[in-house]
């Protein structure tokens, strides 16, 4: 007998008030797990799941349905990290964080990229110490960039450009992403593909004057 081909999927709740769920979200998520199946929870709010291949589509539209959000699982950018919001959805920037995620999460890239947000400067969301990182101040966004956690390299993430705007933001993001996406070599961090291009290239190409 065949066994049918298993695919993994990054599920989570989605860009909101910390990581929560529902009953309803996770009775939904039970009907495609056994009773032996594992779930990998990610330091990045991801749990991991594997779905028969025959049921993707079905899976990921009824997981969807009930408010989670659906990633692929390999060398893309990760859903955004966020701290807990604890101080409102407006004040703490929720629609523009909710934005950068629809914007950038899934897109290829040479190397899983961890992009990570906080709505104030106490980085709850520990911007500084993932790919790339975003802090709120006051009514504008800092980008930081090549920032890693582990190793015995590890180091904050450098101050690539403030006092940006949402569209200015996202622009600045997205012509990063091209940057890595284009020069990055094969299993490349951003971190390392930064030091081998060099952070003032980057922000040479990248920062619009």
């Amino acid at each position: 007998m065949e066994t049918s081909k298993m695919i993994p999927l990054a599920v989570n709740g989605g860009v909101g008030f910390g990581a929560k769920l529902t009953p309803k979200q996770l009775i939904t998520l039970g009907t495609y797990l056994d009773e032996d199946s594992e779930i990998e929870l990610t330091t990045f709010q991801q749990m991991i799941i594997r779905v028969e291949e025959s049921k993707l589509e079905e899976a990921t539209a009824e997981l969807e349905a009930v408010g989670f959000s659906v990633y692929k699982v390999g060398n893309y950018v990760k859903s955004l990290r966020t701290c807990n919001f604890c101080k409102g959805a407006e004040e703490e920037g929720m629609p523009v964080a909710i934005e950068l995620n629809k914007r950038i999460a899934g897109q290829e890239v040479p190397f899983t990229l961890r992009p990570a947000y906080t709505g104030c400067p106490n980085a709850c969301g520990e911007p500084l110490i993932n790919d790339i990182g975003v802090i709120k101040r006051d009514d504008h966004y800092e980008l930081y960039v090549g920032g890693k956690a582990v190793g015995e390299d590890a180091r904050t993430g450098i101050l690539l450009q403030d006092k940006l705007s949402p569209d200015e933001l996202f622009e600045l993001v997205d012509r990063v992403l091209a940057i890595y996406r284009n020069n990055g070599r094969k299993r490349e961090r951003i971190a390392k593909f930064i030091d081998r291009f060099g952070f003032e290239n980057l922000k040479r190409e990248v920062i619009v004057s």
